[in-house]
């Protein structure tokens, strides 16, 4: 891939986009950026770096992720791509049954309810035992110390943080909210921006995770804790759920779209709604990127690849289809006829069997790592493990209570996954990672931000900077208020429901690029306008 025109930005508030040889780390938060920097500084690789940048964000945005979350990861080294999937099970002990009993109708999204087995340091694990140069306990030991000597509260953070706090106040009603509040609201007092906040619990944890390569935390001390936390108030997460876990390698999907290979991982993620959307693109030319009629099509096909999704996906070993028969040239084709000058409603085909954070990262070497990371809606469950700082997920909240539901709950299994990394290679060779978190923004996000790159031409920054839509539900599609008001028009004509939204940080996503230029090796990146985001590179 030859390095897109630098100077070439359409937006006129748009940042420039960051150059470098040797490394380049790019996130939301510009503490982790420089942590994972100061990694490849001292000899690791990108691998170790993107491990240091993601434990760094669990204390410096814990408004988007935590320890108690989970993860996924694409990993470029030596010529090939691998794929982690750190997403946890629901607990063997819940039930659709057993909760129908005590009353519920749908899983709730906070309390124990929801909590399935976190994922996120069995992936920091994993990548440091397979491909990282440096001892684990060095990587995490930049997110220690931001833990247990403070940082300043970034401006995006604080706010959302204050966002959570409001609605926390009404809706964490019971002793086993306590922690929340505690830890991040002590004395009923939360973070401004530039404040500082410390957390002395969140650094013990990583400490040991750091030391026992995250043995404490499935099969130890803090395993027990968790456990404890669990029994005391009526979870469902038991140490055995805990200690039967482990990450999965798994082999990547992909995608040809215009000569370049999109890649994803495959199911229990929803990357393949956006590989599916791009598949169905890819029978279209686009001459221009703001027409109505390039909008149009595109929220048509993600239209498509949602109803696709919410109907298919779940954890593989319960699918009913295959991600080759979602993929295959004869659906995509099918799928493809359905987009026509109007609106529709979205529908599922019948395809033949035959508050998360976002990370990209690169050195001098070739490497480069995709990585995402969430406790999903924010801080999650509302759940903090006394003592431990630990903020759980409620990834479970996802799971359907339908037992007709593909999606439906049942021990043991994953959930429909929200949270996705993509990778783009051509000709064999890696172009390099990017990534736009934010729910079921993220395929629309990467489809978006992928067009900007390679039907327009946009370098990276200008490709996130560029305004965005979200496809929401029926034929309702939200708008940035940047969005050209003549072209909201258009799509208003062609019978869509169109919004604009007044939340400039949260409904778009947030996103990051890194690119390689194929001929000289220099690294190109872009991170997202909307939050605090920033490249860290040398």
């Amino acid at each position: 891939m030859s390095i897109l025109d630098p100077l070439y930005q359409p937006y006129p508030h748009s940042r420039k986009s960051v150059f470098a040889e040797n490394g380049m780390v790019a996130t939301s938060q510009p503490l982790a950026s420089q942590a994972g920097l100061d990694i490849l500084k001292k000899g690791g690789n990108a691998i170790d770096a993107a491990i240091a940048t993601a434990a760094c964000l669990t204390v410096v945005e814990p408004t988007g992720n935590g320890i108690g979350g989970d993860a996924f990861a694409l990993v470029w080294t030596k010529g090939k791509l691998h794929g982690l999937n750190a997403s946890g099970p629901a607990p063997q002990s819940i039930s659709i049954d057993a909760l129908h009993e005590d009353g519920y109708e749908e899983i709730p999204e906070t309390g124990w309810i929801p909590v399935t087995v976190p994922g996120a340091p069995s992936s920091w694990a994993a990548l440091s035992e397979q491909f990282g140069k440096l001892p684990f306990t060095e990587v995490l030991q930049p997110a220690i110390d931001y833990a247990e000597h403070g940082f300043p509260v970034s401006p995006v953070v604080a706010h959302l943080w204050e966002q959570a706090y409001e609605d926390y106040q009404e809706d964490l009603v019971g002793p086993e909210f306590s922690g929340w509040f505690e830890t991040f609201a002590p004395g009923n007092r939360i973070p401004k921006a530039g404040d500082v906040w410390a957390s002395p619990d969140h650094a013990k944890t990583l400490r040991d995770i750091a030391q026992t390569k995250a043995a404490s935390f499935y099969r130890g001390e803090i395993a027990e804790k968790i456990a404890q936390f669990s029994r005391e108030h009526g979870g469902y997460l038991t140490k055995e759920d805990l200690a039967a876990y482990q990450p999965e390698w798994v082999k990547p999907i992909r995608v040809n779209y215009r000569g370049y290979d999109v890649w994803q991982l495959p199911p229990n993620g929803q990357g393949m709604i956006g590989l599916q959307a791009l598949k169905m693109l890819n029978g279209f030319d686009f001459p221009a990127r703001d027409t109505a009629d390039t909008y149009h099509k595109q929220i048509e096909a993600m239209k498509l690849g949602f109803a696709d999704g919410q109907t298919y996906i779940t954890d593989p070993r319960y699918m009913d289809v295959s991600s080759e028969s979602l993929l295959s040239d004869s659906y995509m084709d099918e799928r493809r006829s359905l987009i026509g000058e109007a609106a529709r409603e979205p529908e599922a085909g019948k395809p033949s069997d035959d508050g998360t954070i976002y990370l990209a990262s690169a050195d001098g070497e070739g490497n480069m790592v995709s990585f995402i990371q969430s406790n999903y809606m924010g801080f999650g469950s509302g759940l903090v493990v006394p003592g431990t700082g630990i903020s759980l997920h409620n990834r479970g909240h996802d799971f359907s209570l339908d037992p007709t539901h593909i999606n439906a709950l049942q021990p043991g299994k994953k959930t429909y996954h929200t949270i996705i990394a993509g990778f783009l290679t051509k000709g064999h060779q890696a172009v390099g990672p990017f990534g736009v978190m934010g729910g079921l923004m993220q395929p629309q996000g990467h489809v978006q931000a992928l067009m900007n790159t390679i039907d327009f031409d946009l370098n990276p920054q200008a490709a996130l900077d560029a305004p965005r839509w979200r496809w929401v539900e029926d034929k309702t599609v939200s708008i940035e208020k940047t969005f050209p008001s003549h072209l909201a028009h258009a799509l208003t004509n062609k019978g869509h429901d169109i919004e604009i939204s007044s939340d400039t940080i949260g409904d778009f996503g947030r996103g990051q690029i890194i690119w390689r230029d194929s001929k000289t090796g220099i690294l190109m990146g872009g991170s997202e306008s909307r939050t605090d985001g920033t490249v860290s590179a040398y």
